[in-house]
């Protein structure tokens, strides 16, 4: 049985099937990706006997391919209702799909509050950024794009750079010397003329004659080897497993056309690799069994192009329950195609940042133009050699193309996709600078409404990111700490982005100690001149230090309390501890402190002396000294 190509993302996500032993016609279509005739015999075969579980599963997911959403969605809830366990989460990602393409968004959000336990946390965190990224008012990219010359009636897609021309995948029917068995996919060369337009397509002769699948080439300059999906073989047959299923290999080849199996595995299939220079890492999609729904993003070590690990999922915020297909990276970015159910229809392309650390941002949907109701994948991007432009490729099978699947290309004059802004850092204590867990970090619009409330981890760390905003305010704060609060306009947000931004906020034990059975406001002793209560540029060094206390707790309210020595009469030394006291409250009102931060400004004279200095008592002078000073006592 020869591989019977319908859409392209549905014959990249699933493995060439022989099957052996079918119980129905159905069936038999079904893994011949026949989903009409399958439709058709699944409900000539439901009227003789009903339909095991998973064969209406089955019948289903071939509505589902077919574009019959509503159809693929009826049995998908249904199903779900009599048993929430029964779905996969890849078929949970099919039904909700169907809902959004039948225009019943508002079942998707009931049922997400509803079923959030089959979720994660990462995929309710990713659907409701992008929900409300591309709900805002621009919500559309920038690109400029046009169809190519070099596509034909049938599928042309996963565009790649060969050095100064393109290579492309394609199930036009081959012509020429190479054996080609009908039906199966095949490499083309293009060149590139000035205006970046792809013109005379000829297949690809840089790999050696193959008769079965041949696709998604990507060529590394600096290792001079391609690599491409290839059937799994034995010499010149297909090789199979045990329950009879051909699977897709990556192969590579050098440039004196030497050809080896770079990753096999009769039980998996491998798709759209990619090299990147930086890392030494091969990435690819793969249906492994440890995936998180259909295929998803893989990469393995590299030295050189050898392998030196195990494969690597990339996890839970990059794959999802749909499909992630054809990853690419360009400028710290990772690129690649998702049929998540919040896109704008089946495959959408998708930007995430590579992080210093080499974790990930949230993937952001790249916005309509580039991505349509139909399925959007294989981007590649490059940096224009004419203009300060970007140019690149991409495959679509929306309307208006000339064949199933088409290839566009691209320009963009700056950000690609839609703009958000991220911010990462800690929160740290002031004076300790070590990181405070359990901080609530706050963002928020020029409104003051808050966009984002998060609690840094046991580290203090804080990670967030929200769409484009004019304007941001950041604030961090804690029970017993001050508030961090900064404004940043949008060429501050900018800048900002690439730093590591630490919030410093100041812990009120810092600020206050205890003194004679009271809270006070930690100070160096200060004195005024002898019979004087003008505040001299000494005391202000320490009565902005108050002023600073208050600043970072609004809500403090204090006393001010000054004492004299005993040296005078009783009645000049309440009247001189008062007047100094009401000089230090005309200081801190001047200086723009509340006057409700000021519960009471109190002058007690000589009548709190702390030790044995009272009237008639010998002291000396440093003992008279420690009677004379002011306290501000935390009333709260």
């Amino acid at each position: 049985m020869k591989f019977n190509y319908n859409l392209i993302v549905f014959l990249i996500i699933s493995s060439l099937c022989f099957g052996q032993n079918k119980k129905s016609k159905g069936d038999v279509y079904f893994y011949e990706y026949k989903y009409e005739k399958a439709i058709e015999e699944y409900r000539k075969e439901e009227i003789k006997w009903p339909l095991t579980q998973e064969q209406q599963l089955k019948l289903a997911d071939c509505y589902f391919k077919t574009k019959k959403f509503k159809n693929a969605a009826q049995i998908y809830i249904r199903i779900n209702k009599e048993n929430d366990t029964l779905l996969s989460t890849h078929r949970v990602n099919k039904m909700l799909q169907s809902l959004a393409k039948n225009n019943q968004k508002e079942r998707v959000d009931a049922f997400l509050k509803s079923k959030s336990h089959l979720l994660s946390k990462e995929l309710f965190q990713n659907y409701q950024f992008n929900k409300e990224l591309l709900s805002g008012e621009n919500n559309s990219s920038n690109f400029t794009i046009e169809n190519l010359s070099v596509n034909s009636t049938e599928a042309d897609f996963s565009p790649s750079f060969y050095k100064d021309k393109i290579l492309f995948s394609s199930g036009r029917i081959r012509k020429g010397n190479k054996t080609k068995e009908e039906g199966y996919l095949d490499i083309y060369i293009a060149k590139v003329n000035a205006a970046g337009k792809a013109v005379n397509p000829n297949p690809f002769t840089g790999i050696p004659d193959f008769k079965y699948h041949e696709a998604t080439p990507f060529y590394s300059e600096k290792l001079q080897q391609l690599f491409y999906i290839r059937s799994n073989s034995n010499g010149e047959d297909m090789a199979f497993n045990s329950e009879g299923k051909n699977a897709l290999a990556i192969g590579v080849v050098d440039n004196a056309n030497n050809f080896r199996y770079f990753l096999k595995d009769l039980n998996a299939s491998f798709y759209y690799p990619y090299y990147d220079v930086e890392t030494n890492r091969i990435y690819f999609a793969a249906n492994f069994s440890d995936t998180y729904g259909g295929t998803d993003l893989y990469y393995v070590e590299t030295n050189n192009g050898q392998i030196m690990s195990q494969p690597v999922n990339l996890g839970p915020k990059i794959n999802t329950p749909a499909n992630e297909i054809s990853p690419y990276i360009h400028n710290g970015s990772l690129y690649f195609a998702s049929d998540i159910f919040y896109g704008f229809g089946g495959m959408d392309i998708y930007k995430t940042n590579i992080k210093p650390d080499k974790s990930f941002s949230i993937p952001v949907n790249l916005g309509k133009d580039i991505n349509s109701i139909s399925d959007d994948f294989g981007f590649i991007i490059k940096n224009s050699t004419s203009n300060n432009n970007l140019t690149g490729y991409f495959s679509s099978n929306r309307k208006g193309g000339k064949g199933k699947d088409d290839i566009y290309k691209f320009s963009v004059s700056d950000v690609v996709g839609l703009k958000t802004f991220a911010v990462k850092g800690r929160v740290v204590g002031l004076k300790s600078r070590n990181g405070i867990s359990n901080a609530t970090v706050h963002l928020l619009n020029s409104s003051g409404e808050v966009l984002r409330e998060i609690l840094t981890n046991s580290s203090g760390d804080y990670n967030i990111e929200l769409p484009w905003q004019r304007q941001v305010t950041i604030k961090a704060s804690k029970d017993g700490f001050s508030t961090f609060s900064v404004v940043y306009n949008e060429q501050a947000m900018e800048e900002v982005q690439n730093t590591f931004l630490d919030l410093a906020i100041v812990s009120l034990e810092d600020l206050v100690e205890e003194k004679e059975s009271k809270q006070v406001i930690k100070l160096n002793n200060f004195y005024f001149d002898k019979g004087k209560s003008e505040v001299t540029p000494l005391i202000a060094l320490e009565l902005d230090k108050v002023i600073e206390a208050i600043r970072s707790f609004p809500q403090l309210k204090l006393n001010i309390e000054t004492h004299t020595n005993s040296k005078g009469s009783n009645s000049y030394n309440l009247k001189l501890s008062q007047e100094r006291s009401n000089a230090i409250k005309v200081y801190l009102l001047k200086k723009g402190v509340s006057v409700s931060n000021i519960v009471g400004a109190i002058g007690y004279g000589e009548e709190k002396i702390k030790n044995r200095c009272v009237n008639g008592a010998y002291c000396l002078d440093f003992l008279h000294k420690q009677n004379d000073r002011t306290l501000f006592v935390l009333v709260k």
